[in-house]
């Protein structure tokens, strides 16, 4: 086997682990009304099904009612109505032969006041939390025997449901570790002061937790190895904390991650994203593992099979946690164990998924559709049933990439037209930004897929009308995405050739100049990833957006790493405007720039404006094919939106008689994401 150490079985307490390989908790975001539901319980189960040895699920999930995180999406362990669903969750990943715990905490000041309940936060010394705002009273002994308490009921019940175990959150700043950390404890009863007083509310809950599990039952530890922060937990003192916990017999294994949470800026690094090198903090997780009597378990940015292999090999860690990979693919481990890892959809770290749950958004994967859906779509399609068709795909972006893969495993003959020579479409421009090279990861899967599963494919050809109707198509499927949207407004003078957009950066049509003013009217990544390509090459930028910061809508992990990179290379950042008009001054443009609030106008004036202000649709094919075809184009949303085939599906095709449909940006400017599970849901029922 290539992979001996990732499968060999792993002993914790009295459970015995299939594999070395974990799902770490997350905020999934999937809970219905505090409750795992069917959705929750499938996207479990398809890990299962997938090989994973164990998944600990229910991030964050709230021990008592003074710790409201996310009630209507977390799981709250507060309750016994928890318990028959936790049930339900723990023997369906049984019958796979999973293991399957939960996270408990309590949050404390890392909250936001104002949801469920409305409580005051409480936190060791009334420290605010910046991140969430989170405004706390300073903790009274009362309410720490209250909350232990609490942590113990909450085991009881996970226990009681047939889980495997319970790992008790230290980690990320919550209340246990903002007791430990020096930076949020400035008592000076028994609770504060020396790293022993700092420790007890800890103890006292894993005690309390004892007293109500026993010994038997596998109760494991989150925390961090060290918090980036000068008055913080240090990698030092989370060694000394390490060390007590796995010599007190209270805990069966530690998980460890790295970086405080508790900054906008730390919060980034606690989610690798793709900016950040592989495994960034493993060697704090083999520096606790040096000191502790426990195994030690590790997740932050482990994707690939030879990756964990190498780092369980070398004796680092215990085990590994590759949770966004197997987010981004569920079937990871059955594929590392039966040789098809080129088959594997690898994780790109662009961190869709924990982007949307800081945003309050249930968690989805980038480039897999099918994660979080699974009661809806298929991570593994059957062939049709019915006839074999002849489905024609124009575009070979994310969404028709996406097309013909589907309609090739459903059984059809595929053919996918795409005018440049390479498949990929803007993600291939997204890839050349700085530090966003692992886009590319996306299109490589694809790019292999197709290929694989033998669907033809003419590059380098654009399609015209005679063209697809000489293929005698049954489908149309065109994915022909989108075109820079310049011209929305008439004073910026694109007609003229006053500005150029990201996409004339980015693919070298044009070379940026050395004064350079980027109007970034989405926020999004594209405007700001453009922004870094043009300063890193040692030219003078400002970014403007009316939009109230910079990079708004790019996530809680991700603006802050656009931010490093804009600050460090002195790139001007100008919210709350709007660019009116362009106009040409000698040999400089002078941009008019007017105010959101006050309507004041400024100008600048520089050698090169370039405008993103995303896509409109590349729609003239989709125009010349309409009234050709059976269904005019249309599709039946009631029937897409509740992911059934298309009525349209039942008529008769061939002898010129063809299905037309659309998909991604060709229809309106969406997100990769969205540009494939449009594909999916509309063609896993060809």
């Amino acid at each position: 086997m290539r992979y001996p150490h990732l499968f060999e079985p792993m002993r914790l307490n009295q459970l015995t682990v299939r594999n070395r390989i974990v799902s770490t908790a997350h905020a999934e975001v999937y809970a219905e009304g505090g409750l795992p539901g069917e959705r929750y319980i499938r996207y479990y189960e398809e890990k299962a099904r997938g090989g994973v040895g164990l998944a600990i699920c229910g991030g964050s999930s709230p021990v008592a009612k003074d710790s409201p995180w996310s009630w209507w999406s977390s799981v709250n362990l507060s309750t016994d109505a928890v318990i028959e669903p936790l049930n339900r969750l723990a023997s369906t990943m049984h019958r796979h032969g999973a293991k399957i715990m939960i996270q408990a905490t309590h949050m404390g000041r890392r909250n936001a006041w104002h949801g469920e309940n409305w409580p005051h936060l409480v936190s060791p010394s009334g420290v605010r939390e910046p991140v969430h705002r989170g405004n706390a009273k300073t903790i009274e002994v009362e309410e720490i025997r209250r909350i232990v308490a609490d942590y113990a009921q909450a085991a009881k019940r996970v226990q009681a449901a047939g889980m495997d175990g319970l790992e008790v959150s230290a980690a990320h700043q919550h209340l246990i570790d903002q007791f430990w950390s020096p930076r949020t404890n400035q008592r000076d009863d028994e609770y504060g002061g020396s790293l022993a007083n700092r420790m007890r509310f800890g103890i006292e809950v894993l005690n309390a937790i004892r007293e109500q599990v026993g010994r038997d039952f596998c109760v494991g530890l989150r925390m961090c190895g060290d918090e980036f922060h000068d008055d913080g937990i240090h990698h030092e003192m989370a060694k000394e904390i390490a060390q007590a916990m796995s010599e007190s017999g209270l805990v069966d294994f530690i998980s460890v991650v790295g970086s405080g949470a508790d900054t906008h800026n730390t919060l980034a690094n606690c989610m690798p994203p793709m900016a950040l090198p592989p495994e960034p903090f493993v060697h704090l997780a083999a520096g606790i593992k040096a000191v502790s009597r426990v195994p030690v378990m590790h997740a932050q940015s482990i994707r690939g099979a030879s990756q964990a292999e190498r780092i369980l090999a070398a004796g680092m860690v215990d085990m590994v946690g590759m949770t966004r990979a197997q987010i981004a693919d569920p079937h990871l481990v059955i594929k590392i164990r039966d040789g098809r890892e080129d088959e594997i959809k690898q994780c790109v770290g662009a961190n869709y998924c924990i982007d949307r749950q800081y945003n309050g958004l249930d968690v989805l994967c980038v480039q897999n559709a099918a994660t979080s859906r699974e009661q809806t779509m298929p991570h593994v399609l059957e062939r049709s049933s019915g006839p074999k068709r002849k489905v024609v795909v124009v575009g070979a972006g994310p969404a028709g990439l996406e097309a013909a893969r589907v309609a090739r495993e459903r059984g059809h003959d595929v053919v996918l037209f795409e005018r440049n020579a390479q498949v990929g479409g803007q993600i291939n421009l997204a890839a050349k930004a700085p530090q966003r090279e692992q886009m590319a990861g996306i299109v490589r899967w694809f790019d292999m897929e197709t290929q694989r599963l033998g669907v033809q494919r003419r590059l380098g050809v654009e399609a015209d009308v005679s063209m697809l109707l000489d293929e005698r198509p049954d489908i149309v499927v065109l994915a022909t995405g989108g075109l820079p949207h310049t011209d929305q407004v008439a004073g910026w003078g694109a007609a003229q050739g006053l500005v150029v957009s990201g996409w004339d950066i980015l693919s070298g049509a044009v070379a940026p100049l050395q004064n350079v003013l980027v109007y970034d009217a989405i926020s999004t990544h594209a405007g700001t990833g453009v922004a870094d390509y043009i300063a890193s090459r040692g030219k003078l930028v400002e970014i403007v957006t009316p939009d109230v910061k910079v990079a708004d809508d790019t996530g809680g992990t991700t603006f802050p790493i656009f931010y490093r990179r804009l600050y460090a290379q002195g790139v001007i950042q100008t919210p709350n405007t709007w660019l009116d008009r362009v106009y040409r001054e000698g040999d400089k443009l002078i941009a008019v720039l007017r105010n959101e609030y006050t309507d004041a106008l400024e100008e600048r004036a520089v050698d090169q404006v370039v405008v993103e202000n995303g896509t409109r649709p590349n729609d003239a094919l989709y125009g010349q094919l309409k009234a050709r075809s059976i269904n005019k184009g249309q599709v039946d949303i009631d029937a897409l939106f509740a992911a059934q085939p298309q009525p349209c599906l039942n008529e008769t095709t061939g002898g010129g008689r063809f299905l037309l449909f659309r998909v991604g940006d060709c229809i309106s400017m969406h997100n990769i994401h969205a540009a494939i599970y449009d594909a999916l849901r509309l063609c896993k029922d060809f």
